[in-house]
């Protein structure tokens, strides 16, 4: 089966936060928390693949650069963890809530 892409077929894989994603113009990811504020402009130059309509870059011959904006600062959704021993009364309920950032990638330079 063919996929077929429409419009603006560049995308690259960058590192972010020691996590890769597969990124485009235009698109808003969630990664994990990042410093700054919102509305502050963020690069990342560890990008390890590009795709420019068929032609692929890859390895260390990539010189693109990110670029990118905070939208906001997010929790994701409540973890549980829930611990319990049997017949011997032992439970233990804990969770946390993931810290993310929303960021919209503007340029692949």
């Amino acid at each position: 089966m063919q996929e077929i892409i429409f419009g603006n077929t560049m995308f690259a894989v960058v590192t972010i936060a020691g996590q890769q994603f597969k990124v485009q113009k235009d698109q808003e990811i969630f990664v994990h928390q990042l410093a700054g504020n919102v509305g502050d402009k963020v690069e990342f130059a560890e990008v390890l693949l590009t795709d420019n309509d068929g032609k692929i870059t890859v390895g260390t011959d990539v010189k693109s650069v990110i670029k990118a904006e905070i939208l906001g600062h997010v929790q994701g959704d409540k973890v549980i963890a829930f611990k319990m021993k049997r017949r011997k009364g032992f439970r233990k309920k804990v969770g946390h809530r993931t810290h993310f950032t929303k960021i919209k990638i503007n340029e692949i330079a």
